[in-house]
């Protein structure tokens, strides 16, 4: 695992939670990062913002396109960090799926 590089810290807002999921918004100012972390559940992203985030975990560094309103979804167990590469600040909604019956 990498180690941060005294970065701003990401500003998560949980706007739901229940015994199905959680639903967080995200802030990233410029270069601002969530800190190494690993999902306990499944989620899916949906971006606010248009432009790159960096992704860090053990095996490498990903940098990824992401456009507004265009999800994605993520299996749970890989730690990783985010980071906003961009000179903007950037923003998205992660809904953590809980109970998956």
């Amino acid at each position: 695992m990498n180690e941060s590089k005294s970065r701003p810290v990401a500003v998560p807002t949980i706007q739901i939670r229940n015994d199905r999921m959680i639903v967080t918004r995200w802030r990233f100012a410029p270069g601002a990062e969530t800190g190494w972390h690993r999902h306990a559940h499944d989620y899916i992203v949906v971006p606010l913002t248009s432009g790159q985030l960096l992704a860090e975990s053990d095996e490498d560094s990903t940098i990824f396109d992401l456009d507004t309103g265009m999800s994605y979804t993520r299996n749970a167990g890989v730690e990783h960090n985010v980071i906003n590469i961009n000179d903007f600040e950037f923003e998205f909604v992660e809904i953590e799926i809980l109970n998956q019956e």
